[in-house]
C-alpha cells in the first residue's frame, strides 16, 4: 500500500513522533494508521524503560492551588536537560502533574502515575513524553497542603524554586514569608522543630571544635551552648533575619503583624540528585575515536 503525505501527518499529529518514524510505522503496518499508532506507542514504552536509569536532574517546579485558596499542590518534575525543561511539552505534562495532586491527593507517586488522564494514566503519559522528547522523565516529589490555620503563601523563583507557606495574617505577608524561605532555606520553623538527630550532630562537631581550644570544661560547654544557639538561629525560620529587611528577625516581623507561621515547603529543582559532570572536548575526542 502506499504511504501518503497525508498519512503521515496524520499519524504524527496522534503521536507527535517525527515524519520518518511515522513513515517507518506506516510501512510496516502496511498503512494501517491504528496498528501504527500501537506499534509506535509498544516501541515508546520499551524506549521510556531504557531511559529510566539515566540522571534526570533538571525540570521544573509546577504549583497550583484551589480556586477558594484553601489548598495548594506543588511537585517536582524532573527532566535531563535544561532545554527540554523549557520546553512547552514538558511544562504542560508538570502542570497537568500538578493539578492531578491537588484534586486527587494521592498518597504516593506510585499512586499519582494511576490516575486517569484522559483515556491513559499519567505514567504511560509520562512514558509516552519520554518516547517523543528522547529523554528519561520523572515525577520526583509532591506536596499537597490544606489551610487549616491560616492563608497561603506562593511563591516561585523562575521555574527551579518552588515555596508553600501557610501563615495566619494577611496575604501580603504569607507570600513575603514564602520568598523569604526561597531564599533563605530554613530547615523548619522554629528550635521546637528540629529533628533531634540534626541536632545531635551538630552539637557533637561543635563539642569537637571547641575542646580543640584547650579550655576548661565550663569553658567549653558555654562555648558549644552560644555556638548552638547561632546555629539554631541560622537554620529556623522564625530565627533567620528576614530578607527584605535584615534588621529584623522573622519572628520579630510575625509578632508585629500578630501573626503566626504554620507550614512551609521549599523545593528545589534537582536538590539532593547527583548529576553527572562531562568534559564536552574529551566526550568529543571519546567519539571521533570510536567512530576512527
Amino acid at each position: 500500500m502506499a504511504i501518503t503525505a497525508a498519512m503521515v501527518k496524520e499519524l504524527r499529529e496522534r503521536t507527535g513522533a517525527g515524519m520518518m518514524e511515522c513513515k517507518g510505522a506506516l510501512v510496516e503496518a502496511n498503512g494501517d494508521l491504528d496498528a501504527a499508532a500501537e506499534q509506535m506507542r509498544i516501541s515508546g514504552l520499551a524506549k521510556a524503560d531504557k531511559k529510566s536509569g539515566r540522571v534526570a536532574a533538571e525540570g521544573v517546579i509546577a504549583i497550583e492551588s484551589s480556586a477558594d485558596g484553601k489548598c495548594v499542590a506543588m511537585a517536582e518534575i524532573n527532566c535531563e536537560t535544561d532545554f527540554v525543561a523549557k520546553g512547552d511539552d514538558f511544562t504542560g505534562f508538570a502542570q497537568s502533574v500538578c493539578k492531578a495532586v491537588l484534586e486527587n491527593s494521592p498518597a504516593d507517586v506510585e499512586a499519582l502515575g494511576g490516575l486517569d488522564a484522559g483515556g491513559s494514566t499519567l505514567e504511560q503519559v509520562r512514558q509516552e513524553l519520554v518516547s517523543k522528547l528522547g529523554e528519561n522523565i520523572q515525577v520526583r516529589r509532591f506536596v499537597r497542603h490544606e489551610m487549616s490555620n491560616g492563608i497561603a503563601g506562593v511563591y516561585k523563583h523562575g521555574e527551579r524554586i518552588g515555596v508553600v507557606t501557610e501563615v495566619s495574617g494577611k496575604e501580603e505577608l504569607a507570600r513575603d514569608i514564602a520568598m523569604h524561605v526561597a531564599a533563605s532555606r530554613p530547615v523548619c520553623i522554629a528550635e521546637a522543630d528540629v529533628p533531634a538527630d540534626v541536632l545531635e550532630k551538630e552539637k557533637k562537631i561543635l563539642v569537637a571544635e571547641a575542646a580543640e581550644s584547650g579550655k576548661p570544661a565550663e569553658i567549653i560547654e558555654k562555648m558549644v551552648e552560644g555556638r548552638l544557639r547561632k546555629y539554631l538561629a541560622e537554620i529556623t525560620l522564625v530565627g533567620q533575619p528576614f530578607v527584605k529587611n535584615p534588621d529584623q528577625t522573622v519572628e520579630k516581623l510575625l509578632k508585629a503583624e500578630d501573626a503566626q507561621a504554620h507550614f512551609f515547603e521549599r523545593y528545589e529543582v534537582g536538590e539532593g540528585i547527583e548529576k553527572k559532570t562531562e568534559n564536552f572536548a574529551e566526550e568529543v575526542m571519546a567519539q571521533v575515536k570510536k567512530d576512527s
